[in-house]
């Protein structure tokens, strides 16, 4: 089986399966999803049932998912990072511009803090870079924050292999979080280099946006057939057995779909498996 920790940042050990925020909002990011209650009571049901990463961002609500996990889970338990992001700025359902400049990052980096209770985000992720501000500049501000103790570790979101080539010139860089899954490995380029670089690789859409849960080849559907699982599930297990960096972090806003998730870290996929699954790249 896969290793079932990463070292996050080379200090922060976590669980390679977390837990993603933005199915407990509304569609499009935009608003709630469900009542407050239910959403708490899913962030404490993740954690109870082992889940030590915790994956967020500001514009997601906005605001509503950093305040819904500061009010289910603080004060934070000593294993528990949540990780959240910040450089987009969100203005409707499916709507938002990137906001890079440095004011705004530090603006936005301290307003998180005061949502989710915190003295030290422990991975705070710039969500995208600003094509109108220089990457030194986006960098900078982050470096700066991580040496005023605010932050402690620096992710990138929905980046080229090139761009994290050049970012690791000026500053250590603990996770990237790009899209990945079975059927969508476009970023192949970025994963050698968190590989090769030690860097978590937390993949977004994980299950297509749901739609390797439903549907799925042939192929994988033999092999959730096999273990008795669904094709979600196989497609999380298959990430965990991909790559030792890859900490997918999926989202939902159902206690089943939570239960069937996690349940994937218990599956056990053989060579050949691993062989039917690898050959289904687009």
């Amino acid at each position: 089986m896969a290793n079932e920790e990463f070292v996050l940042g080379g200090d922060l050990p976590v669980r390679r399966l977390g837990f993603g925020t933005g199915g407990l909002v509304g569609p499009g990011y935009w608003g709630p999803r469900a009542g407050p209650d239910e959403a708490r009571e899913l962030l404490r049901t993740a954690v109870e049932r082992g889940v030590t990463l915790i994956d967020t961002a500001d514009n997601y609500g906005p605001d509503l998912a950093e305040e819904l996990i500061a009010q289910a889970l603080h004060p934070y338990g000593e294993q528990l990072v949540v990780a959240t992001k910040g450089g987009v700025v969100r203005t409707g359902p499916d709507q938002w511009h990137v906001a890079g400049r440095p004011e705004q990052l530090r603006g936005q980096c301290e307003a998180s803090l005061r949502r989710l209770r915190l003295d030290r985000i422990d991975l705070y992720q710039l969500h995208r870079f600003d094509p109108a501000v220089p990457m030194a500049e986006q960098l900078g501000v982050l470096a700066e924050l991580r040496a005023e103790g605010k932050i402690r570790h620096i992710g990138l979101d929905t980046v080229t292999a090139e761009q994290l080539r050049l970012a690791l010139e000026s500053t250590p860089v603990a996770s990237v979080q790009n899209a990945y899954n079975l059927l969508d490995r476009t970023s192949a380029a970025v994963l050698a280099v968190c590989e090769a670089n030690g860097i978590a690789f937390l993949p977004y859409y994980p299950l297509g946006s749901g739609a390797l849960a439903r549907e799925s080849a042939a192929a994988v559907a033999s092999v959730a057939a096999a273990h008795g699982v669904g094709p979600g599930q196989v497609a999380l297990a298959w990430l965990l057995h991909h790559s030792p960096v890859l900490c997918p972090t999926p989202g939902t806003g159902s206690p089943v779909h939570l239960a069937q998730n996690l349940e994937a870290a218990t599956v056990h996929l053989t060579a050949r498996e691993l062989e039917l699954l690898d050959a289904l790249d687009g």
